[in-house]
This record gives structure tokens, sequence and C-alpha cells, in this order.
């Protein structure tokens, strides 16, 4: 029996389920060869258990599960909400997707998804240069328009932008303006880069947050959050994880999560029958120290993954 889940909304008023599966870091596929029998066992449990969005990308190499297992699904188109990204590369990689542009990308990923559309698309990083790519990221962005226009990505949107790369695009009149900035957040890395959350914020773009919990991971003594977490735990009968998933939740930030491990997937959904007062969420907001750049997000920009 799935579990219940709730939604945010886009600019267009379309839905997007509150949490996302992630296809990248422990399942992105570095040039081996043929279908990860994994992967599809485990995006099985996860639809069976009750995730309905999933995050992919062109550089994950994982989209030909993805397609496999929709194609086998019971559940109709319009119960699933899919992501792919653009691989734009990053500022030192000549490393960038094997297409030409972010039209041609799509369609070429539809075809390994065996989707019509998908739900939405992003441009994974800021990284295009007329003279690396041979478009600028205007062109890049009018891409995407176009695929929106031809409804072959319903929402678009961006990934890993600053502030003055969404300025880029909203000073260049866009038809569409971007309805998603998915980035690194966490209780630890809470606006990166400076100034985002609140741009967001102001300009209705939704914030998808990867690496949300990795404070769990972290050396905590330097944050601080090893104790309340043990403590909101207990006061809530909840794991740490779905503590932070929650609290990214109520900051109004979309968590994209992933895992091999069954319980996991499973309590990752299990964070819509609680919410944190305001005392515990500012409580873990204040434990939280934003210090700057992070290597995960070093990881995006050199190999574009979240």
């Amino acid at each position: 029996m799935s579990l219940s889940q709730d939604f945010f909304q886009l600019p267009n008023g379309s839905k997007i389920p509150a949490i996302a599966y992630g296809m990248g870091t422990k399942w992105e596929k570095r040039g081996e060869p043929g279908l990860n029998d994994n992967l599809i066992k485990n995006l099985q449990f996860a639809i069976d258990v009750g995730f309905r969005h999933f995050d992919g990308a062109e550089v994950y190499n994982t989209n030909k599960e993805i397609g496999l297992l929709l194609n086998k699904s019971s559940l109709s188109r319009d119960q699933l909400f899919i992501t792919d990204k653009f691989f734009s590369g990053g500022p030192d990689l000549g490393e960038r997707s094997d297409y030409k542009d972010p039209y041609s990308a799509l369609k070429g990923d539809l075809r390994d998804l065996q989707l019509d559309y998908v739900d939405l698309y992003l441009l994974h990083s800021p990284h295009i240069k007329k003279e690396t790519h041979g478009y600028s990221l205007i062109e890049a962005w009018q891409c995407l328009e176009r695929l929106k226009d031809e409804g072959l990505a319903k929402n678009i949107g961006v990934s890993n932008f600053s502030v003055d790369d969404l300025r880029q695009i909203s000073e260049n009149n866009p038809t569409h303006r971007p309805a998603v900035n998915q980035i690194e957040y966490s209780a630890s890395v809470q606006d990166q880069p400076p100034g985002i959350f609140e741009y967001c914020k102001q300009q209705g773009i939704l914030i998808e947050g990867y690496g949300v919990l990795s404070p769990l991971s972290e050396t905590t003594t330097k944050h601080n959050l090893n104790s309340l977490l043990t403590k909101l735990s207990k006061k809530y009968g909840k794991t740490e994880a779905q503590i932070l998933l929650r609290w990214t939740i109520q900051q109004g930030v979309l968590p994209v999560v992933t895992s091999n491990d069954a319980a996991d997937i499973k309590s990752f959904l299990e964070i819509f029958d609680f919410q944190l007062t305001m005392e515990d969420l500012d409580a873990i907001s204040g434990k939280g120290s934003d210090r700057g750049l992070k290597g995960m997000l070093h990881n995006v920009v050199s190999k574009v993954k979240s």
C-alpha cells in the first residue's frame, strides 16, 4: 500500500510530488556497459512503496533503466513525474553532452526513457558559453523554451544556478521563466550560492535540494547537529534522516534522495504524517552552519551530478 505524499505547486499550476528519488550519485554509471539490474530492482521497490517523482539526467546514464521500468509499470503516465537534465559540463571540463544542444539531447533521452515527454527538464549547470558549446546560455534556455512549447517538457528549469545566472535569463525577456532551481541544500548548506534561497523565493522558483542528508555523514562537531537531531528523533519518534527531510520540506524545498536500502527508501516517504514546530525548525536552522562551497558542489561542477 502506497504512503500518502504531499505536493508542491509549480508556476503553471501543475503539481510536483514533494520528494524525489534521485538517479545520480549512488547510481550514476561511468561507462559501465549494460543495464544495472540492482537499480531496476530498487526503482521498482521505490514505486511499490509510493515514490512517484524520479530525478534523472543525461550524465547519469540511467535513462534506459528508467524507461524499461516505466514501460512495465501498471501506473498511468500522469501518475508519474519524471525529471531529466541536459549535461552542460563544468567550467574547466571539456566533457559535456554528446548532443549538439539541449533540444536534441532531450529528444534522444526520450527515446531511452520510452516516453513522449518529461515533466521537468533542467540545464544541469550554467557553464554554457558560445566559444565552448557553439551557443550561449541564453540560446540554451531558448532550446528549453522550444521543448516546452512543443510539449516535450511540461516544465523547464535549471540546476546549480546562482542569482547572477538566473538574472541572465530573466534580463533577456524569456518566454518562459525557470520553474525550478535544483541546488545543494541541507541544514549545513542553507544558502549556497549566496543569496539564492531568498532570490528564488521572491521569483517564485521552487528550490529542489540534493545532499539534504549530508549532515548525517559529516563530522557534526563542527555543525553541532548531532545532539539536537538525537533529541528531536526521540521527541517525534522519527529517524534523524526523517527529521532532516521534514525540516527541508518545511523550508519550502523539495528534497532529492536516493538509497539502495529498502528500509531507507520506505522511510523517506514516512515524513508526511508529522510537522516540526517552529521552535524546532529554527533550532535546526540555527545549528547548521553554511560553510560555503562544499566538496559535493565541487563534484557537481566537475562532473555535474546530484
